[in-house]
């Protein structure tokens, strides 16, 4: 009988941290969720929420063989996605991999980007948020682009 009642209680609270661990989940795809849903709707007010003060946004660019990391301002992005503009900017998500940790997730998505109807690109986004005192939000994105092998 002893027994049984620790395996009980071991059950309680593995399935404790694992409805903990998913609601987390969650939230963390909630933030980077504002962040598409803000771009795709020209709504800045939804896609700013989604970075936290201090965000740093980079992209991976080959050009001629050649590999850099060029940084793009937080700012010029939400004004951008905010401007008006006739197509939708339509980044299509899926979530391949969430690491939490406390307050520090670190999150990976394979995506296809189009505007409009319009395929424009593919590649990988490498997230890092933090939750503070306004829940999950990115402090840090990086991405490939890419043309081709865009299964």
């Amino acid at each position: 009988m002893k027994g049984l009642i620790t395996f009980a209680l071991f059950l309680l609270g593995f399935t404790t941290h694992v409805l903990a661990q998913n609601n987390e989940e969650s939230a963390v795809k909630e933030a980077i969720n504002h962040l598409f849903a803000g771009m795709k709707t020209g709504d800045s007010t939804l896609t700013r929420s989604a970075f936290a003060t201090g965000a740093v946004m980079q992209t991976i660019v080959s050009k001629d063989g050649k590999v850099s990391v060029r940084t793009e301002s937080v700012d010029d992005f939400v004004k951008l996605t905010g401007t008006p503009h006739k197509e939708v900017y339509d980044e299509r998500i899926v979530f391949s991999k969430i690491l939490i940790d406390g307050p520090l997730a670190a999150v990976w998505t394979d995506y296809k980007f189009y505007v409009g109807e319009k395929f424009s690109h593919c590649g990988v986004n490498s997230f890092q948020l933090v939750k503070g005192d306004k829940g999950w939000q990115i402090v840090y994105i990086i991405d490939t682009r890419r043309k081709d092998n865009c299964n």
